[in-house]
């Protein structure tokens, strides 16, 4: 019939779906994976994060977020910014330097990737020689000085990556200005740091290995003076009067040294090791900051008593008499000070601290110097993820309470604002408020703010304290004892270890409308919490849910149940629990459904599953679905004995089956054959993954049939070669399988997959019954009817539940989903959400359906009677399997009138799709997930407005959107601060990193040629001029090279050809 459809349908079928679908990748949630490098420009206010993977992150405002990765899969070792412009440096451990900028493109930026450089020596030379180890991005804004492992320093010209080799500094003219009793011990080895004299910036000061530092006159090409030290060098730091050096050593001691303008030796003022005489660690990185009143602040990485305290990861933050030794969660990557001011030059307000598991950022100018919450970059992980939930829509009163029980969290917290704020956050508000639960390990729920680009923290749960763990009630991990040397004290939230696993959340369901909010656990605790406003005092009372109902030769082997607390426990205010039920056996709980409307909640194991009535607070029903075979499902996920015997026994058994099989099809195929050699038999052979199954399937072959062909006719002979040959002709899909029969004594078939609640019909087609579906791993679906005692009476008659259908899919395939459909086709609304005038009243008039969703197929069934439909089979098709299915309406992204429910799938193979409902056509098809990140495919989750979730690291979430209207993704724009280019304003001290004053770029600038000089006097007169400003913004978002760029910026022409000849 297809190809007697007329195409104009067809073309207005496809034209609606691109209004109502379209695939996008938007935002990354959390903090990035493995960082590995900091950068932060003063002028523009933006945080910028190398990591491992080679991407650059850049962060400003909250919702200001570009990203960039680079084409080489290499780690980001160094990030730099010009100092007041919208460029970037990053150098990656392939020594290759890259230049990013911020571009202007339909009024929104984005970080492009503009020129890529690398190093190149004289024929013959040694790779060290061009090895970068230090980068020095100068204030003019001009040059990059580049040390190299070989100990020489390079000149090169940005923003086209030029190579000025007439000032090039080489090691043979350091050398030459140095003592010989110093140099001819041993080599200067490499080049530790660079750093730009704060008042001088035609003098740097180049720090070498081995300890040796050099005043280089940049402009005089020569020496000015040399700082013998004798311990080995890791940083140095030229203080703001320029009068100082300090210098921090291996040997966790720092020096401080006189500067002067004659090339004379100098001793240094003062060494001090801060934390004693015994061996210490390096102090990595050391800085010195003035105060306009008072002692100026001194801020160092490491140098703590090897023996005692060498596995701390510690910043010492020392000012007047207070002396603090901030100790972080995990390895210090990175740090760097925000100070106040117009022009970034006043007091120390706060310390940026980049680790590798989170952000840090302290506040310096409050008493106490106190945390400042992250509005962005928050570690996810700060216990490992084990489940995630979204809710839509969230009531405005639900959300203000939320707000409230997580402002009680955060008194710890500075009251000071965000101290980054770079750029323009354009993105539009978003329409609603939505939010995602995360489960952790540590038995925490947390409640983000996920409407939009930012992924805020709202508030905590924790539920360990019903239980008793190891865990001791007075260990306080934040401050450290009193007169303890030295002075630590616990910063950062990151806490991968867990107390009792037996806490970790498995399943998280919360009602938006009722406040309620059931949790599940490792240990088979199942929690019923209600949102409380004041903090509690109760006692929580356990009710125990025996899933086995004394079923005879099962023996439990996993671990024992948490032990609840008998005592009253006070919970602070916010979610706080009102039952308890606890599975027994004590499995993991794999399903969780409530509905608040009825006051049920439902769960299931690998066991079985259960009704509790959390009003009346008794069971109501429990049903064991284990079959008897099922022993594996008795060992539970912590158990140490993971029955490997029983694996290998299924295995062998397979390959038994299989080759069993294949013996009685060439039996088959040969007497066939031999009866009849005009005919040759058919078979249907399963599709195999790769050419390389195809292989081991044809070996396996040649091993079977040997003693056939020895017995039988030389027509088999031919028959199998014949075989063989289709065998390797055939065009199979990658993937694709044939759906089989699964046997019943395969583990797990009685593990509950899903559990669903529905009012609709299950004994006749005119009344309509409360009803509860379970689903199972063995393709089996149970449905109970529920007869709830009326309103009036709902606290004094018990609920009752009585088996009413019974179905068992062929092909045995785990049941992953179920809905009830009504009679315009549409899903069963959530419970409350017609009474909250939500959500329109279902079809109650029509003829309900059944929709269950396995692993391999789609199956649509007639209610009361439960007779088959319709049914798509997605593993026939393309061998792929349903990891993940959502219910989500998608909006017309042309009028908001229209719009369609859909089922959205994750398969295995790490593909979304949307299948229309009730047709089960399947409307478009994206790539979303690798298909060998199954991590990342079991921990997606839908919403309900065709978004999603998924974890593409430990610590990320990576979000998506297949609607065509609802999208959340950053638009921010960044603008170069029009001060930055005036050159009237008085001479001003450096800014660290960005570089110095204008005074002394204008300087610079002045020393040049006069047509380079004319050209950057037009070029200052054009970023003065606003309505100039105004013409190159319009032609910068229509796309067109503007005079800015093709005058200001003339090596950037050809963009990908600046690269050394690239």
């Amino acid at each position: 019939m297809k190809r007697f459809r007329r195409h104009g349908h067809e073309t207005q079928r496809e034209r609606l779906k691109q209004e109502l679908y379209h695939f996008n990748k938007t935002v990354e949630h959390g903090f990035p994976h493995q960082p590995s490098a900091l950068g932060f420009s003063p002028s523009l206010q933006l945080l910028a994060i190398g990591t491992r993977s080679g991407a650059i992150k850049l962060y400003g405002a909250p919702g200001v977020e570009f990203m960039g990765l680079h084409d080489e899969n290499a780690t980001v070792t160094q990030v730099h910014f010009l100092p007041h412009q919208v460029e970037l440096v990053t150098l990656l451990d392939d020594n290759s330097l890259h230049m990013w900028t911020l571009r202007a493109h339909h009024g929104v930026s984005e970080l492009l990737e503009i020129g890529r450089f690398t190093l190149t020596g004289p024929p013959g030379a040694p790779p060290s020689v061009t090895r970068v180890t230090a980068v020095l991005a100068h204030s003019s804004g001009e040059l990059l000085l580049l040390g190299t492992e070989g100990g020489h320093v390079f000149v090169v010209e940005v923003p086209g990556f030029r190579e000025l080799e007439e000032r090039n500094i080489s090691l043979e003219n350091v050398t030459s200005s140095v003592p010989e009793d110093y140099v001819g011990r041993r080599s200067l080895e490499h080049v530790e740091s660079l750093q730009e004299n704060p008042l001088n910036p035609q003098q740097v000061l180049l720090g070498y290995g081995r300890g040796l530092m050099v005043v280089w006159d940049l402009e005089k090409q020569c020496a000015v003076q040399h700082i013998p030290a004798t311990q080995q060098l890791e940083s140095v730091w030229w203080t703001e009067d320029g009068g100082h050096v300090l210098s921090s050593h291996s040997d966790g001691s720092y020096c401080r040294w006189t500067v002067g303008g004659e090339d004379t030796e100098e001793e240094e003022d003062k060494s001090d090791t801060p934390y004693g005489h015994f061996p210490c660690k390096a102090i990595s990185k050391i800085i010195q900051l003035p105060t306009e009143q008072g002692p100026p602040f001194l801020l160092f990485s490491g140098g703590m008593p090897r023996a005692s305290y060498g596995d701390r990861h510690c910043i010492s933050v020392i000012h007047n008499k207070t002396h603090v030794a901030l100790d972080f969660t995990s390895r210090i990557i990175d740090y760097f000070v925000i100070r106040d001011g117009p022009r970034h030059t006043g007091d120390p307000s706060a310390l940026v601290v980049l680790v590798e598991e989170e952000l840090v950022v302290v506040d310096l100018q409050t008493e106490g110097w106190p945390v400042i919450q992250t509005p962005y970059l928050v570690p996810l992980h700060c216990s490992a993820i084990t489940c995630s939930h979204h809710a839509s829509a969230i009531p405005l009163k639900l959300w203000e309470r939320l707000q409230a029980a997580g402002q009680l969290q955060n008194t710890h917290y500075s009251q000071k604002p965000w101290p980054i704020t770079g750029g323009q956050n354009l993105a539009p508000d978003s329409p609603q408020r939505d939010l995602l639960l995360t489960g952790h390990e540590d038995g925490t729920v947390r409640f983000w703010d996920a409407s939009g680009v930012c992924l805020y923290p709202m508030y905590k749960l924790s539920t360990a304290g019903v239980f008793h763990t190891d865990a001791d009630p007075n260990d306080n991990m934040n401050q450290g004892s009193e007169g303890e040397w030295p002075p630590f004290r616990k910063v950062g939230c990151f806490d991968p270890y867990s107390d009792d696993p037996r806490l970790g959340i498995q399943k998280i369901h919360l009602c938006k409308y009722s406040g309620y909010l059931a949790v599940a656990g490792t240990a088979g605790q199942i929690l019923v919490l209600e949102l409380n406003d004041e903090e509690a005092e109760q006692t929580v009372e356990a009710k125990v849910a025996d899933l086995l109902q004394g079923q005879e030769g099962f023996r439990w082997k996993g671990h024992t149940r948490l032990d609840v607390k008998e005592e009253p426990v006070l919970f602070p205010a916010g979610f706080q629990p009102c039952c308890l039920v606890q599975c027994q056996p004590p499995a993991v709980v794999t399903a969780l459904t409530l509905h608040s409307d009825w006051r049920l909640l439902a769960f299931g194991t690998s066991h079985g599953f259960g009704l509790h009535d959390y009003q009346q607070r008794n069971i109501v029903l429990v049903r064991c679905t284990l079959n008897p075979s099922d022993q594996l499902a008795m060992e539970g996920p912590l158990s140490r004995v993971k029955s490997i015997k029983k694996s290998l026994r299924q295995s062998f058994r397979r390959i038994r089956r299989s080759r069993v099989s294949l013996r009685k099809h060439h039996v088959n195929h040969a007497s066939k054959v031999s009866l009849s050699h005009s005919h040759t038999h058919t078979h249907s052979y399963t599709h195999t993954h790769t050419l390389a199954s195809t292989y081991r399937a044809k070996k396996i072959i040649a091993m079977l049939t040997p003693p056939l062909v020895l017995l039988l006719c030389p027509q088999v002979q031919e028959a199998n070669a014949r075989l063989e040959a289709e065998l390797a002709e055939m065009e199979l899909a990658p993937v694709q399988r044939k759906i089989e029969a699964r046997s019943s004594d395969d583990s797990f078939t009685g593990l509950v997959r899903t559990l669903y609640f529905a009012d609709t019909f299950l004994s006749d087609s005119s009344h309509s019954t409360p009803s509860l579906w379970a689903g199972t791993n063995g393709g089996s679906v149970f449905a109970y009817m529920l007869r709830l005692p009326p309103t009036e009476r709902r606290t004094e008659d018990p609920v009752t539940a009585h088996p009413a259908k019974e179905i068992q899919l062929m092909h045995r395939a785990p049941v992953v989903g179920l809905a009830v459909l009504d009679g315009r086709g549409s899903p069963l609304p959530e419970p409350l959400e017609v009474a909250h005038d939500l959500a329109r009243s279902p079809d109650m008039q029509g003829t309900h359906h059944l929709l269950v969703v396995s692993e391999e197929q789609f199956k649509v069934f007639s209610l009361p009677k439960v007779s088959a439909k319709m049914k798509l089979k997605l593993t026939a098709t393309d061998g792929s399997r349903v990891r993940r299915v959502g219910v989500a309406w998608f909006v017309s992204s042309q009028s908001e009138d229209y719009g369609e429910s859909g089922l959205v799938v994750l398969t295995n193979q790490g593909d979304l799709q949307v299948v229309s409902l009730p047709g089960l056509k399947v409307q478009v098809r994206y790539p979303c997930v690798r298909r060998e990140d199954v991590s990342g495919i079991a921990s997606c989750v839908f919403t309900k407005h065709g978004q999603g979730f998924y974890l593409i690291s430990p610590s990320e979430f990576e979000r998506f959107s297949l609607s065509a209207r609802c999208v959340v993704e950053p638009r921010s724009l960044v603008e170069l601060p029009s001060s930055s280019s005036s050159s009237s304003s008085p001479p001003q001290p450096r800014v660290q990193p960005d570089g110095a004053s204008a005074e002394h770029r204008n300087s610079r600038r002045n020393s040049d040629d006069p047509e380079s000089a004319a050209r950057r006097i037009m070029e200052h007169a054009l970023l003065n001029d606003e309505s100039v400003l105004q013409e190159i913004q319009k032609s910068l978002e229509g796309d067109h090279t503007t005079f800015l760029e093709n005058n200001v910026k003339s090596s950037l022409s050809g963009e990908k050809l600046l690269s050394n000849g690239d």
